[in-house]
Protein backbone atom coordinates (compact mmCIF):
# COMPACT_ATOMS: atom_id res chain seq x y z
CA UNK A 1 0.00 0.00 0.00
CA UNK A 2 1.43 3.47 -0.73
CA UNK A 3 2.36 5.79 1.56
CA UNK A 4 -0.77 8.42 0.31
CA UNK A 5 -3.14 5.16 0.97
CA UNK A 6 -1.95 4.46 4.41
CA UNK A 7 -1.79 8.37 5.17
CA UNK A 8 -5.58 8.81 4.22
CA UNK A 9 -6.78 5.59 5.64
CA UNK A 10 -5.03 6.58 8.93
CA UNK A 11 -6.46 10.02 9.14
CA UNK A 12 -10.12 8.12 9.39
CA UNK A 13 -9.49 4.97 11.10
CA UNK A 14 -7.96 6.01 13.99
CA UNK A 15 -5.04 4.40 16.11
CA UNK A 16 -7.22 2.10 18.21
CA UNK A 17 -8.66 0.98 15.29
CA UNK A 18 -11.92 2.55 15.52
CA UNK A 19 -13.37 4.96 13.49
CA UNK A 20 -16.71 7.39 13.74
CA UNK A 21 -18.49 8.45 10.64
CA UNK A 22 -20.83 11.15 10.49
CA UNK A 23 -22.42 11.15 7.06
CA UNK A 24 -24.74 14.31 5.81
CA UNK A 25 -25.44 13.10 2.05
CA UNK A 26 -28.56 12.45 2.53
CA UNK A 27 -29.78 15.73 0.32
CA UNK A 28 -28.54 14.41 -3.12
CA UNK A 29 -31.39 11.79 -3.46
CA UNK A 30 -33.79 12.98 -0.14
CA UNK A 31 -33.22 17.15 -0.54
CA UNK A 32 -33.50 18.93 2.61
CA UNK A 33 -34.01 16.38 5.20
CA UNK A 34 -35.62 17.33 8.77
CA UNK A 35 -33.09 18.97 10.46
CA UNK A 36 -30.22 18.62 7.72
CA UNK A 37 -32.13 21.99 5.46
CA UNK A 38 -28.86 23.75 6.59
CA UNK A 39 -26.17 21.36 6.70
CA UNK A 40 -23.57 23.47 8.11
CA UNK A 41 -25.76 24.55 11.32
CA UNK A 42 -26.36 20.59 11.78
CA UNK A 43 -22.53 20.10 11.74
CA UNK A 44 -21.09 22.55 13.41
CA UNK A 45 -21.81 21.14 17.34
CA UNK A 46 -20.70 17.46 16.36
CA UNK A 47 -17.45 18.10 14.19
CA UNK A 48 -15.32 17.80 17.44
CA UNK A 49 -16.77 14.04 18.20
CA UNK A 50 -16.41 12.79 15.03
CA UNK A 51 -13.37 10.97 12.96
CA UNK A 52 -14.63 11.97 9.40
CA UNK A 53 -17.99 13.57 7.99
CA UNK A 54 -19.05 12.09 4.48
CA UNK A 55 -21.14 14.54 2.47
CA UNK A 56 -21.14 15.78 -1.16
CA UNK A 57 -18.75 18.47 -2.87
CA UNK A 58 -21.80 20.88 -3.58
CA UNK A 59 -22.53 20.93 0.79
CA UNK A 60 -18.67 20.54 1.17
CA UNK A 61 -18.51 24.06 -0.73
CA UNK A 62 -20.70 25.96 0.25
CA UNK A 63 -21.78 24.84 3.80
CA UNK A 64 -18.04 23.57 5.32
CA UNK A 65 -15.62 25.75 6.91
CA UNK A 66 -12.51 25.27 4.60
CA UNK A 67 -10.30 25.34 7.82
CA UNK A 68 -11.84 22.21 9.00
CA UNK A 69 -9.71 20.04 10.78
CA UNK A 70 -12.11 16.55 10.34
CA UNK A 71 -11.01 14.48 7.00
CA UNK A 72 -13.54 14.19 4.15
CA UNK A 73 -15.52 11.08 3.03
CA UNK A 74 -17.25 13.00 -0.11
CA UNK A 75 -19.58 11.34 -1.83
CA UNK A 76 -19.26 10.39 -5.40
CA UNK A 77 -22.49 8.81 -6.74
CA UNK A 78 -25.95 9.60 -7.33
CA UNK A 79 -28.38 11.19 -10.18
CA UNK A 80 -31.53 9.25 -8.62
CA UNK A 81 -34.00 10.57 -6.20
CA UNK A 82 -36.90 9.84 -3.79
CA UNK A 83 -39.35 11.56 -6.63
CA UNK A 84 -38.75 7.72 -8.46
CA UNK A 85 -38.07 5.96 -5.77
CA UNK A 86 -38.28 2.51 -8.03
CA UNK A 87 -35.16 3.78 -9.87
CA UNK A 88 -32.56 4.50 -6.67
CA UNK A 89 -30.57 1.78 -7.75
CA UNK A 90 -29.44 3.37 -10.75
CA UNK A 91 -27.01 5.54 -9.42
CA UNK A 92 -24.04 6.59 -11.17
CA UNK A 93 -20.82 8.50 -10.82
CA UNK A 94 -21.56 12.30 -10.42
CA UNK A 95 -17.98 13.48 -9.16
CA UNK A 96 -14.90 12.89 -10.97
CA UNK A 97 -11.88 11.68 -8.65
CA UNK A 98 -9.84 14.84 -9.93
CA UNK A 99 -12.51 16.99 -8.07
CA UNK A 100 -11.93 14.85 -5.05
CA UNK A 101 -7.99 15.77 -5.08
CA UNK A 102 -8.78 19.04 -5.66
CA UNK A 103 -11.40 19.06 -2.70
CA UNK A 104 -8.68 17.27 -0.10
CA UNK A 105 -10.81 14.50 0.23
CA UNK A 106 -9.40 11.92 1.88
CA UNK A 107 -11.64 9.33 0.85
CA UNK A 108 -14.49 8.78 -1.65
CA UNK A 109 -17.91 6.87 -1.43
CA UNK A 110 -20.21 5.19 -3.74
CA UNK A 111 -23.31 3.09 -3.22
CA UNK A 112 -23.70 -0.05 -4.73
CA UNK A 113 -27.06 -2.44 -5.05
CA UNK A 114 -26.86 -5.87 -5.07
CA UNK A 115 -29.46 -7.80 -5.63
CA UNK A 116 -31.21 -4.87 -7.49
CA UNK A 117 -31.98 -4.23 -11.23
CA UNK A 118 -29.10 -1.50 -11.13
CA UNK A 119 -26.66 -4.30 -9.29
CA UNK A 120 -24.69 -4.87 -12.68
CA UNK A 121 -24.30 -0.59 -13.21
CA UNK A 122 -23.35 0.21 -10.30
CA UNK A 123 -20.45 -2.48 -9.24
CA UNK A 124 -18.93 -2.07 -12.90
CA UNK A 125 -19.22 1.69 -11.25
CA UNK A 126 -18.02 0.67 -8.17
CA UNK A 127 -14.71 -1.42 -9.88
CA UNK A 128 -14.20 1.68 -12.47
CA UNK A 129 -14.38 4.24 -9.46
CA UNK A 130 -11.39 1.43 -7.72
CA UNK A 131 -9.09 1.83 -10.65
CA UNK A 132 -8.49 5.30 -10.80
CA UNK A 133 -8.51 6.23 -7.27
CA UNK A 134 -6.06 3.65 -6.44
CA UNK A 135 -3.90 5.88 -8.92
CA UNK A 136 -4.25 8.92 -6.61
CA UNK A 137 -4.16 6.60 -3.53
CA UNK A 138 -7.35 7.51 -2.37
CA UNK A 139 -9.45 5.02 -0.39
CA UNK A 140 -13.06 4.10 -1.93
CA UNK A 141 -15.80 3.12 0.73
CA UNK A 142 -18.44 1.07 -0.87
CA UNK A 143 -21.88 1.54 1.20
CA UNK A 144 -24.25 -1.42 0.61
CA UNK A 145 -27.34 0.20 -0.50
CA UNK A 146 -30.77 -1.54 -0.32
CA UNK A 147 -33.20 1.46 -1.40
CA UNK A 148 -36.25 0.64 -0.49
CA UNK A 149 -36.06 -3.07 -0.19
CA UNK A 150 -34.77 -3.59 3.81
CA UNK A 151 -36.45 -6.28 4.32
CA UNK A 152 -32.77 -7.17 2.31
CA UNK A 153 -30.71 -6.71 5.68
CA UNK A 154 -30.48 -9.81 6.68
CA UNK A 155 -26.55 -11.42 7.44
CA UNK A 156 -26.81 -13.78 4.00
CA UNK A 157 -27.65 -10.48 1.88
CA UNK A 158 -25.60 -8.44 3.95
CA UNK A 159 -22.62 -10.49 3.63
CA UNK A 160 -22.99 -11.22 0.19
CA UNK A 161 -22.76 -7.35 -0.44
CA UNK A 162 -20.02 -6.72 1.31
CA UNK A 163 -17.57 -9.40 0.14
CA UNK A 164 -18.54 -8.29 -3.16
CA UNK A 165 -17.88 -4.78 -2.73
CA UNK A 166 -14.16 -5.80 -1.11
CA UNK A 167 -13.47 -8.31 -3.90
CA UNK A 168 -13.85 -5.50 -6.24
CA UNK A 169 -11.86 -3.05 -4.12
CA UNK A 170 -13.16 -1.23 -1.70
CA UNK A 171 -10.95 0.13 0.96
CA UNK A 172 -13.52 -0.51 3.56
CA UNK A 173 -17.52 -0.99 3.73
CA UNK A 174 -20.25 0.26 4.68
CA UNK A 175 -23.15 -2.04 5.46
CA UNK A 176 -26.49 -2.50 7.77
CA UNK A 177 -26.17 -3.66 11.19
CA UNK A 178 -27.96 -7.31 11.66
CA UNK A 179 -29.05 -8.94 14.91
CA UNK A 180 -28.46 -12.26 13.88
CA UNK A 181 -25.52 -13.51 12.38
CA UNK A 182 -23.73 -10.15 12.29
CA UNK A 183 -20.05 -11.35 13.12
CA UNK A 184 -20.47 -13.86 9.82
CA UNK A 185 -20.71 -10.72 7.67
CA UNK A 186 -17.75 -8.97 9.09
CA UNK A 187 -15.47 -12.38 9.20
CA UNK A 188 -16.68 -12.85 5.28
CA UNK A 189 -15.46 -9.04 4.16
CA UNK A 190 -11.63 -8.75 4.58
CA UNK A 191 -11.68 -5.02 4.65
CA UNK A 192 -12.68 -3.05 7.90
CA UNK A 193 -16.66 -2.56 8.09
CA UNK A 194 -18.61 0.69 9.54
CA UNK A 195 -22.19 0.60 9.88
CA UNK A 196 -25.28 2.20 8.75
CA UNK A 197 -27.70 3.53 11.50
CA UNK A 198 -30.50 2.80 9.12
CA UNK A 199 -33.98 4.42 9.90
CA UNK A 200 -34.42 7.04 13.31
CA UNK A 201 -35.19 5.15 16.50
CA UNK A 202 -36.77 6.19 19.35
CA UNK A 203 -34.69 4.69 22.35
CA UNK A 204 -31.15 5.85 22.62
CA UNK A 205 -30.39 3.24 23.98
CA UNK A 206 -31.37 0.76 21.33
CA UNK A 207 -28.73 2.58 19.25
CA UNK A 208 -26.57 2.21 21.91
CA UNK A 209 -27.08 -1.57 22.22
CA UNK A 210 -26.73 -2.37 18.24
CA UNK A 211 -23.52 -0.04 18.16
CA UNK A 212 -21.80 -2.05 21.07
CA UNK A 213 -22.91 -5.30 19.59
CA UNK A 214 -21.23 -4.72 15.70
CA UNK A 215 -17.78 -3.35 17.78
CA UNK A 216 -18.39 -6.87 19.42
CA UNK A 217 -18.84 -9.04 16.66
CA UNK A 218 -15.74 -7.20 14.59
CA UNK A 219 -16.99 -3.90 12.73
CA UNK A 220 -14.14 -1.32 13.43
CA UNK A 221 -17.33 1.57 13.90
CA UNK A 222 -19.83 3.80 12.55
CA UNK A 223 -21.37 5.81 10.08
CA UNK A 224 -24.22 7.33 11.58
CA UNK A 225 -26.39 10.53 10.86
CA UNK A 226 -30.03 10.76 11.61
CA UNK A 227 -29.87 8.69 14.87
CA UNK A 228 -27.23 11.80 15.93
CA UNK A 229 -28.29 14.75 13.78
CA UNK A 230 -32.32 14.11 14.01
CA UNK A 231 -32.38 13.08 17.72
CA UNK A 232 -33.56 16.28 19.84
CA UNK A 233 -29.96 16.15 21.34
CA UNK A 234 -27.48 15.51 18.80
CA UNK A 235 -24.13 16.28 20.86
CA UNK A 236 -24.84 14.08 23.65
CA UNK A 237 -25.81 11.43 20.98
CA UNK A 238 -22.77 11.89 19.71
CA UNK A 239 -20.77 12.22 22.52
CA UNK A 240 -22.13 8.79 24.02
CA UNK A 241 -21.56 6.72 20.64
CA UNK A 242 -17.82 8.23 20.71
CA UNK A 243 -17.69 6.83 24.24
CA UNK A 244 -18.95 3.27 22.73
CA UNK A 245 -16.15 3.86 19.74
CA UNK A 246 -13.22 4.48 21.30
CA UNK A 247 -13.46 3.95 25.21
CA UNK A 248 -15.07 0.91 25.17
CA UNK A 249 -18.41 2.49 26.81
CA UNK A 250 -20.79 -0.56 27.19
CA UNK A 251 -24.65 0.76 26.47
CA UNK A 252 -25.74 1.58 30.02
CA UNK A 253 -22.45 4.03 30.58
CA UNK A 254 -23.33 5.09 27.04
CA UNK A 255 -26.81 6.32 28.52
CA UNK A 256 -25.51 7.54 31.55
CA UNK A 257 -22.91 9.14 29.34
CA UNK A 258 -25.60 10.90 27.29
CA UNK A 259 -28.29 11.80 30.14
CA UNK A 260 -24.98 13.81 31.73
CA UNK A 261 -24.72 15.30 28.46
CA UNK A 262 -28.49 16.25 27.67
CA UNK A 263 -28.60 17.92 31.47
CA UNK A 264 -25.48 20.08 30.64
CA UNK A 265 -27.06 21.39 27.44
CA UNK A 266 -30.08 22.56 29.69
CA UNK A 267 -27.86 24.58 32.02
Amino acid sequence: MDWGMKNRLSRLIQRDGRAMFLPIDHGYFQGPTTRLEEPGKTIAPLIDYVDGIMLTRGVLRNCVDPAINKPIILRVSGGTSMARRDELDQEGIITSVKEAVRLNASAVSMSVFVGAPGEHQTLLNLARLVDECEEYGIPVMAVTAVGAELEKRDARYLALASRIAAEIGARVVKTYYCEEGFEKVVKGCPVPIVIAGGPKVDSELEVFRWVYDALQKGAIGVNLGRNIWQHDHPVAMAKAIRAIIHENATPEESQQIFNAAKSESKV
